[in-house]
């Protein structure tokens, strides 16, 4: 076998749950062995996996798991006949599911914002979620809103607008079956997804417990008004090892 190989192999068992996130994986010389390769092939099979961000080698606690299962990083439904149906993220096979705001903040938004249609220094609401499977972290998400976007409620509504809801504090969702964006009132007719692969920023990498510059996909939707006019842009995180899907339904 070549390293790649080894690598895909391993690689294998870490998505499956085999090799769990935080656990010690071989030493070199143990994947020589199990392999029937060199010394230098093992090692590099574990530098392409530490390349992707699955794993970090310290000299002293040797190779760790750094990746958690594997999920799926599901763009939308489009035109689907029944929106309870229309799941906006998942495990990619079996595991337990949640995601929690972490963080909610008015801002200035920067200049790099103007590329969303969000006017540099604008007054911008964030809000965080980190997304779990089996308690591991998988997905970091921000969405970023215009303030008076952000500041809408649903008619007949009393209270603190949904998503000005501070982070640890219960949000209320929208009824069954209806789309947040109708229950709050929002135009969205468009939505552009754009998705790289890059090194995650460093909240991403913070949030993920993975080394900091490590590679990622990240995935900016812009969702646009009838006018052109930005509603809110989405920036999902996710390590190289999960998949991003979209379903569109004629």
């Amino acid at each position: 076998m070549d390293a790649n190989s080894i690598a895909a192999d391993i690689r294998a068992k870490i998505v499956s749950g085999e090799y769990p996130h935080g656990s010690r994986l071989p030493t070199v010389r143990e994947q020589v062995e199990r392999y029937g390769v060199s010394q230098q092939t093992a090692s590099a099979a574990y530098a392409t996996l530490a390349a992707l961000g699955l794993v970090r080698t310290d000299a002293r606690s040797g190779t760790k798991v750094a990746a958690g299962r594997q999920s799926d990083a599901h763009l939308g439904t489009f035109a689907p006949p029944d929106l309870t149906a229309a799941t906006a993220w998942k495990p990619t096979s079996t595991g337990e599911a949640r995601e929690e705001t972490t963080l909610v903040r008015q801002a200035d938004a920067p200049q790099t914002m103007a590329d969303w249609g969000i006017p540099a220094g604008s007054t911008v609401v964030e809000r965080t979620r980190v997304r779990y499977v089996d308690d591991v972290p998988v997905q970091h998400k921000v969405t970023v809103m215009p303030y008076e976007v952000a500041a809408r409620t649903p008619e007949g509504y009393e209270g603190t607008p949904p998503m000005l809801t501070p982070a640890g504090e219960e949000s209320p969702k929208a009824p069954a079956g209806v789309r947040a964006a109708d229950w709050l009132g929002w135009d969205t007719a468009h939505t552009e997804c754009i998705i790289t692969t890059e090194p995650m920023d460093p909240a991403a990498c913070e949030a993920l417990g993975v080394a900091q510059g490590s590679p990622g996909f990240r995935i900016v939707g812009i969702s646009r008004d009838s006018n052109g006019a930005t509603v809110f842009v989405t920036i999902t995180s996710a390590q190289l090892h999960h998949r991003v899907t979209l379903g569109i339904i004629g």
